[in-house]
């Protein structure tokens, strides 16, 4: 598998403050240059720690797992969308001349599947229209299928397939949901269609409170685009290093 082909590292900043999330990134980027937010960091920090990632350069896939009324949640996804920082850019016309610019670090945030098709369809709609009016690409819309902490059951893969075909069908661009479900999941959506998994794990380590865990080599496989890894690189002694060892494969 070339580099290209191989998916993209997530490295997910799932502490307690800000300071150490912006820690981790100073020590990782730009050798990663995509961070997981999630609830534990944003229901801290809120739009500081995105702009924090930002102002690194980095891209930030915001994991909040909107679920609620469609209104409400196409008014999340409208807010998610604006988040935006000032960052140091080159100015073009001016040789090395430094000026600022207005950067908007989120290319990717979740919702919950589950909340039905009209609600999946406000989410797309109002991130393309918050976008249109800012000039910016549209974020990614990823549904949250079966979580990774979830037992594995004898349907869940017929589960997480039907909910990935109600989520491409409200045209959101991916879904999220493990290494076990990607290649049947990959199979019914078809390549253009975003797989984005967690509970990757290096052979051996302990899963934690994961339950359907795979190496970064079976995500691979099976066609995950993105994988999103926590604790074997955030808490590891050597942060940088255990991230190389998963963007070689």
């Amino acid at each position: 598998m070339s580099v290209e082909e191989r998916p993209k590292l997530i490295v997910a900043l799932d502490v307690e403050t800000l300071q150490e999330a912006e820690r981790l990134v100073k020590i990782l980027y730009p050798t990663v240059q995509m961070f997981k937010i999630g609830s534990q960091l944003y229901t801290a920090c809120g739009p500081q720690a995105v702009q924090m990632a930002g102002r690194a350069g980095a891209k930030v896939f915001l994991d909040l797992k909107f679920h609620d009324i469609p209104n409400t949640v196409g008014n999340a996804v409208l807010s998610c969308t604006s988040l935006s920082c000032v960052v140091d850019s080159l100015d073009p016309g001016f040789g090395k001349e430094i000026k600022k610019a207005v950067a908007y670090p989120v290319f990717m945030m979740t919702i919950h599947t589950v909340g039905g098709q009209e609600m999946m369809r406000f989410a797309v709609n109002a991130a393309a229209e918050r976008a249109k009016e800012l000039g910016i690409i549209r974020p990614k819309i990823v549904g949250v299928t079966v979580l990774t902490s979830d037992e594995q059951a004898e349907n869940t893969q017929k589960k997480v397939v039907a909910m990935a075909i109600s989520a491409k069908q409200a045209g959101l661009d991916g879904v999220v949901c493990s290494v076990q479900e990607a290649m049947a999941v990959r199979q019914t959506c078809g390549k253009d269609f975003i797989i984005v998994t967690p509970g990757i794990r290096p052979q051996g380590l302990d899963k934690g409170d994961q339950k359907r865990v795979a190496t970064s080599k079976a995500a691979m496989e099976a066609g995950s685009d993105f994988l999103v890894v926590g604790r074997p690189i955030v808490a590891a002694a050597d942060p940088l290093k255990a991230a190389q060892g998963f963007l070689l494969g």
